[in-house]
């Protein structure tokens, strides 16, 4: 076979090709981003915040702040000459969000500037951020600036500056994303090294640099969980006349264990506990108009007590023992923050769900190339909406983390399992000495390796119960040894005795390897059911103290095709402002839950498509044997999302749920389309020519630019207000920050 020689790398032309994207990226930063710098040298800056005019409905308080007694008459005059297109607010220096009178001074502030009476655009600012308050304004007389915030509201402005010079910014933040962006495609474009490099498992190198890259995830977990530990504060608020929010329900579950109680040590009001119908919204509404209180939101109440409804595993692995560690050096112990824990369980995602995806890869491409492996990665953990969960770290996050972790850990351990018997054991080996699929598949299994899988995935049964759906997936990995099995089964029966060598008895200790570990962990989580509920399977969802009643409630069957649409294919709500998304409608026919989204699964990743091609693959996957596990990947993912649109209406968390098995059904097409899976009877590509295709060549630059689109837009979408827990509010500092980067553009 004549095929182009591997050229030899180039460092004088590599160096050339970094200096030359070092110069563009300096460029972008030192002129692009600082355009308004550049635009207002010729400013004249003699502007002088004495000469604002104050609208009747402002009045200045004693410490120089502004207090709103007429949002329509809140604004700020200052003559303008036209020589910027910028101004400045000026605040008023706290030394924190607050005064000494015990006022609220709001933190974001939201403002509009009308040039010329011209009405401008409303925006948020942030006196913590000084670039987010400079303003674009063409003005060329008056600058107008309107405070929008409701009667009463206090802010730290005392002026408004026009004819202002931008000053300079170099943001060493903005430098190291386009780096590493440029960095990225540079290892990924279609004839890049990488792709002409074996991924080799055994290789001591690879190994260090698989480490090399885990290394910051350890690091910035470790700091996360040493800040929100550090930084601790309570996370119960309760408003006169409303419910009582609690975020701690698995810190209460954890004390409640280590006290041998199931129910949580949670006052409870004599007018609650003997109401006609507490799970009534309106009866509820009428006692909290009474006072009565504190009456918990999304608790579960039963019998006149409270309870979790959330699995109670991650209170006994986790948040157990940091009460019992804690409890050497504070008096009782302290509660593990819930943020903590996600993050914790989210770092055991990252590693299993890698090595998960790596060892699914060498399956399916025994020569799959580092570039392949690292698109792959890619899919994985964007398309499993892992960003959602780091985002959001409360209590609602830290059982569908659990899952992840546990179920990747389990499948990773379950493909493991399948071990080579020794050449004298096989049943047979092909012309060329290879061996048979008999031996390949039909061969012996670790029972460490099951019973730890099953383990896991039985665990699930303590986090979210949905993804013990998981273990649907042992029958199609081990499908060739189930065969087995029923046929030594069913020779034994007719007095067969022995099936290839392999007695009936030996083939037993593989199905108890996995059917007695997950019973072992099954049966003390139906237990703690039953004793809370009376009922093994009863978590407790029909008594959450939640929006509607749940013990009558059910999600309409109307709604199902609309929420089953959205959770697909939501449209993407674009703007010309940032964060360049904004919430996208999801209107039902009838209430149902839904939770503000920017987009459905297949717009958030649209590489995730590649899914529904596998079930025409397998001519091509007949090789590797995962064929079945990646089809019922598909139908599990599918059904999950039936699952959740039936029974939990529509919410951003749940595409957790079956995001990641879309993506792994993903993966073999991909591996297509960009050239490492052959078809049948090709041979085997081994990646180490420069030879591209233009179809594959196209193929790998289509995946690397959406998969690279995709990750901006679930950035993107990190920023979008309107959602829950929105930056603009959990976080303005970091908002503003990174709006101020685009807002002056």
């Amino acid at each position: 076979m004549n095929s182009k020689p591997t050229q030899s790398p180039n460092p004088a032309r590599g160096a050339l090709h970094a200096l030359i994207v070092g110069m563009i990226i300096l460029a972008v930063e030192c002129v692009g981003f600082n355009f308004p710098f550049w635009s207002t040298l010729a400013a004249s800056t003699d502007s002088a915040a004495a000469r604002n005019t104050m609208g009747t409905g402002l009045h200045l308080t004693g410490d120089g702040l502004l207090k709103v007694a007429d949002p329509t008459q809140a604004y700020l005059d200052v003559p303008a000459d036209g020589t910027s297109s910028y101004v400045r607010i000026d605040t008023v220096p706290l030394p924190r969000i607050g005064d000494s009178t015990g006022r609220t001074v709001l933190s974001t502030i939201h403002v509009r500037v009308d040039g010329d009476g011209r009405p401008g655009r409303s925006q948020s600012v942030c006196p913590s951020v000084p670039r987010s308050l400079y303003v674009a304004s063409n003005a060329h007389s008056t600058v107008r600036l309107w405070i929008e915030e409701p009667k009463n509201s206090v802010v730290p402005i005392f002026a408004v500056r026009a004819n202002v010079r931008v000053p300079f910014d170099f943001s060493v933040i903005r430098v190291s994303l386009m780096a590493l962006s440029a960095v990225a495609v540079a290892l990924i474009r279609p004839r890049s090294r990488l792709w002409r490099m074996p991924l080799n498992t055994a290789s001591v190198r690879q190994r260090l640099l698989f480490t090399a890259c885990l290394l910051p995830v350890l690091a910035l977990t470790v700091i996360d969980v040493v800040i929100q530990i550090h930084q601790a504060s309570s996370t119960v608020f309760h408003m006169p006349g409303s419910y009582t929010y609690d975020f701690n329900q698995y810190g209460h579950v954890a004390d409640s264990l280590l006290s041998g109680r199931t129910w949580l040590d949670l006052r409870v009001p004599q007018a609650f506990a003997h109401a006609s119908d507490p799970y009534d919204p309106a009866v509820r509404e009428r006692l909290l108009s009474r006072g009565v209180t504190p009456i918990y939101w999304d608790y579960a109440f039963f019998h006149g007590r409270w309870y979790s409804y959330f699995g109670v595993l991650p209170a006994l692995v986790l948040f157990a023992p940091y009460r019992i560690v804690t409890s050497l050096w504070i008096p009782g112990g302290a509660m593990l923050p819930a943020g903590a824990a996600v993050v914790v369980l989210m770092l055991g995602f990252v590693l299993f769900g890698s090595l998960l995806v790596i060892r699914l890869l060498t399956r399916l491409a025994p020569h799959v190339s580092l570039a392949g492996t690292l698109l792959s990665l890619a899919l994985f953990f964007i398309g499993s909406s892992a960003i959602y969960l780091y985002f959001r770290t409360n209590f609602y996050s830290v059982p569908f983390a659990a899952s992840l972790l546990l179920s990747t850990l389990g499948l990773w351990l379950w493909l493991g399992a399948r071990q080579a018997p020794p050449q004298r054991a096989c049943g047979g080996a092909n012309a060329d000495g290879s061996p048979s699929w008999a031996e390949g598949m039909a061969g012996e299994l670790s029972l460490p390796h099951l019973a730890g899988g099953s383990v896991c995935i039985a665990a699930n049964f303590g986090c979210r119960p949905a993804f013990t759906l998981v273990a649907l997936l042992g029958f199609t990995i081990f499908a060739r040894q189930i065969r087995e099995l029923l046929r030594a089964a069913r020779n034994a029966a007719t007095g067969g005795g022995k099936s290839g060598g392999i007695t009936p008895m030996r083939f037993l200790r593989a199905p108890l390897a996995v059917l007695i570990p997950a019973c072992a962990v099954v049966a003390p989580l139906t237990a703690y059911n039953a004793v809370r509920f009376g009922s093994a399977f009863d978590f407790g969802n029909e008594y959450q103290i939640t929006v509607a009643n749940m013990a009558r409630y059910r999600e309409p069957w109307g709604n199902l095709v609309r929420t089953l649409g959205y959770y697909m294919a939501l449209p993407l709500h674009a703007t010309s402002r940032f964060p360049f998304l904004m919430i996208s409608p999801a209107p039902l026919g009838q209430w149902g839950y839904t939770e503000a989204m920017v987009g459905g699964t297949f717009l958030l990743c649209p590489v995730l498509l590649l899914c529904f091609a596998v079930v025409a693959s397998r001519r091509r996957l007949s090789r590797s044997g995962c064929w079945g596990t990646l089809v019922a990947c598909l139908a599990l993912a599918m059904a999950l999302m039936v699952l959740d649109s039936s029974m939990g209406g529509l919410g951003w968390r749940y595409m957790v749920d079956f995001g990641w098995l879309l993506a792994l059904a993903a993966m073999a097409p991909l591996l297509i389309v960009t050239g490492q899976i052959p078809k049948e009877g090709d041979p085997v590509p081994e990646p180490v020519t420069d030879r591209v295709t233009l179809p594959v060549w196209f193929a790998r630059s289509a995946v690397m630019l959406l998969l690279l689109a995709s990750a901006i837009i679930n950035v993107c979408a990190l920023f979008v207000p309107g959602r829950d827990d929105a930056l603009i509010n959990t976080d303005p500092v970091l908002f503003h920050t990174v709006q101020s980067w685009f807002s002056l553009l």
